[in-house]
């Protein structure tokens, strides 16, 4: 189930095989949701009913659990490490079981969190039995059990608000997943998750730009202007109504003025006027453009910042606003880099909006029953193995704790301690704000 600012999308799948088939969706209309967040619980139910309800009617099924995505406001990324003691009072080692897994995985959940903030998702690099790094440590022997990995931490508002909105539509949440990690798992080839690619979802109520490098997310940056803020430059530019602007926008819409027809015109109607304007496409780029060149600004502040644009994967444009005549040929001008758009190959969903939900259900699915055993830990539910897929070798990677928002403080961990001794003031005179993160990650691109 993907929840967004403007459609709420579930689709159900069935294993071929190995291979996933799209039987059947439901699309509709969203309501109660602003910027990506819940901000009226009873309107995201009723429209998550009807999407439910659809998909199971095309399908002939029965929808009672589903995987979730949250989007990347305020998430962070932080480093955890667990351990357990294995042998008996004998000091003898000893088999290790489902239930031990379990307990690494708590101990590396158990740290202090703000109460504002809660556990996301943890994704284990690596398990340790007695100093000896393992991928899966179940029924191996042994006296002492670490786990290191990568815990995501979200605004605890967000995540409640979305258990309980998908609690009270009537079904249960199997896995919570961070949006980007699941569209990176079909936008991305496995070499653009490897090597490093830059993965940019043109949401309706954001746009988030997320880095992926050594198949894990290192970074994001979400700019709270999407679709949405097109449409109402349309729609106050040519004093006409917001649904003939985004009809004006997907219908004649153009992301560069230069590509648009000087002149090839079309009608539009005006409020408080009875006979339409005629505008011509290029005026309507103009308004186009003049927004998605303030969008890709921001994002190429942030990513120049980081290095991030040297990676060799480029840039991958996804979401609704990506179907955009001429927003590749824009992309490619502003970040200078190569830029592709994804579209999914799925029969009724070839447009990018439908990249995350696809990506959950294909990330939910293609995990190893190692890490499906951790997520049930941290979303307390029914652990039941799974397509057993090749694992990703994760092992002596470095883990960057960032941050995401300008307008959101920086939240500092355990990693930063080593720049506790940086003036913070002066470097907020010279512009470098998250100076302890930029200085990290910048390290990373080298």
């Amino acid at each position: 189930m993907d929840i967004g600012t403007t459609s709420i999308k579930v689709i159900v799948a069935e294993d071929v095989k190995g291979q996933l088939n799209v039987i059947s969706y439901g699309n509709v209309r969203s309501k109660g949701l602003s910027r990506g967040v819940i901000v009226d619980i009873d309107q995201v139910v009723g429209a998550m009913k009807e999407a439910i309800k659809d998909a199971e009617e095309k399908a002939n099924v029965s929808i009672d659990e589903v995987i979730v995505g949250i989007p990347a406001n305020m998430l962070q990324i932080e480093q955890c490490r667990g351990m357990i003691t294995l042998s008996d009072n004998n000091n003898r080692s000893r088999e290790i079981t489902e239930d031990d897994v379990r307990a690494v995985v708590q101990a590396a959940m158990t740290q202090s969190l703000p109460p504002e903030r809660a556990v996301i998702d943890v994704v284990p690099d690596e398990f340790i039995i007695d100093d000896y790094s393992v991928t899966d440590p179940r029924e191996m022997q042994g006296m002492r059990l670490e786990m290191k990995g990568v815990l995501y931490t979200g605004s605890a508002t967000i995540i409640h608000n979305i258990r309980k909105s998908v609690e009270k539509a009537g079904v249960r949440i199997n896995e919570i997943v961070v949006a980007p990690i699941a569209s990176a798992q079909v936008a991305l080839s496995e070499d653009e998750r490897n090597f490093g690619s830059i993965l940019i979802d043109l949401g309706s109520g954001q746009t988030t730009a997320a880095v992926i490098h050594d198949h894990k997310l290192k970074y994001t940056y979400v700019d709270q202007e999407g679709g949405n803020y097109i449409t109402r430059d349309i729609s106050v530019v040519l004093n006409t109504s917001p649904a003939n602007a985004e009809r004006l926008k997907t219908t004649y819409g153009y992301a560069l003025a230069s590509m648009a027809e000087t002149e090839e015109s079309f009608s539009v109607q005006v409020v408080g006027q009875q006979e339409p304007e005629m505008i011509t496409e290029e005026y309507l780029a103009q308004i186009i453009e003049a927004r998605l060149r303030q969008i890709f600004g921001k994002i190429y502040q942030a990513l120049d910042g980081i290095n991030a644009l040297s990676m060799p994967g480029g840039i991958v444009l996804t979401g609704g606003g990506a179907d955009i005549w001429g927003i590749k040929e824009l992309a490619e001008e502003i970040f200078g880099v190569r830029v592709k758009i994804y579209r999914p190959e799925e029969m009724g969903l070839r447009t990018p909006t439908f990249t995350q939900v696809i990506g959950l259900i294909e990330y939910g699915v293609r995990q190893s029953e190692i890490n499906h055993l951790v997520r049930s830990v941290v979303h307390n539910t029914s652990y039941r193995p799974n397509i057993k897929s090749e694992p990703v070798d994760d092992s002596n990677q470095e883990l960057v704790h960032y941050q995401e928002e300008p307008e959101v403080d920086y939240i500092a961990s355990p990693a930063d301690e080593e720049f506790q001794a940086i003036d913070d003031d002066n470097l907020a005179k010279k512009g470098i704000r998250d100076w302890k993160f930029f200085k990290w990650f910048s390290e990373l691109f080298k």
